[in-house]
């Protein structure tokens, strides 16, 4: 009777071993994965590429664009409220980049070898055009570069691409400022804007949509200023040769 006591007794014990040995198996998994292949991290952010100029007596007199591998823009400037004003503002505003200028922008960062070298020309006889800055972030780097101008082509055509988007968001801060203010002025601004988009000089034109909307569907705006931002925002809607 004391031996079978004994043996169910053991018996019990083995049971509650292998018990805890299951409650804890999925515990020594995660450790063990844990110790093999490290501690679980977040996804990366995304690469992003800074553009800046700062450029006193011009208008805007600085600005920044920041855009990331994902898409997301962001855009800061420091200029003059409107042209008859010499008070200034900080304007700023964020957006979303067509796929094609975002890949562009991306490619040719890899082509400037991501700003990691020199990449103003040295000729100090070229005129002061503004101090210039290209900044590259990821994960793995960070690394800059600032300029006047620049011979590498691949820079050249970042900073055409980089100051086509600010002339772009320009006229979205204006236009703004006019609607809000001085609705006489709103048509002139958009013949500026509409000659512009005409010959290519302006990208991104979705960026500005919502004011032109708004002036679209203003009823207090002169007809001609409201079939204007129409025009413009057909002309953002159609497939861009630009690129």
């Amino acid at each position: 009777m004391n031996g079978t006591n004994k043996e169910r007794s053991h018996s019990a014990r083995r049971i509650q071993r292998s018990q805890r040995f299951y409650r804890l198996f999925p515990i020594l998994v995660v450790a063990l994965v844990v110790f093999l292949f490290g501690f679980p991290v977040r996804a990366a952010d995304p690469a992003t590429i800074t553009f800046s100029l700062d450029f006193p007596k011009s208008d805007p007199e600085r600005y920044s664009l920041t855009v990331q591998s994902d898409g997301h823009a962001q855009y800061e400037c420091s200029a003059r409220i409107s042209e008859e004003s010499e008070d200034r503002e900080t304007y700023q505003t964020e957006f979303t980049l067509t796929d094609a200028t975002r890949a562009r922008i991306f490619d040719l960062a890899a082509q400037a070898h991501y700003f990691s070298g020199k990449i103003d020309s040295g000729n100090r006889k070229l005129a002061f055009t503004g101090a210039k800055k290209l900044i590259y972030k990821d994960g793995q780097r960070e690394s800059s570069a600032a300029y006047n101008f620049s011979s590498l082509p691949a820079v050249q055509q970042l900073t055409t691409l980089f100051q086509s988007i600010s002339a772009t968001l320009e006229f979205g801060r204006r236009l703004a400022h006019d609607r809000r203010y001085q609705k006489l002025a709103l048509d002139d601004e958009l013949k500026r804007m509409e000659d512009q988009t005409r010959l290519g000089e302006l990208i991104e034109l979705q960026a500005v949509r919502p004011v032109l909307q708004e002036i679209h569907d203003d009823g207090s705006v002169m007809n001609v200023a409201r079939a204007r931002a129409q025009r413009i925002m057909d002309t953002g809607n159609a497939p861009s040769a630009r690129h």
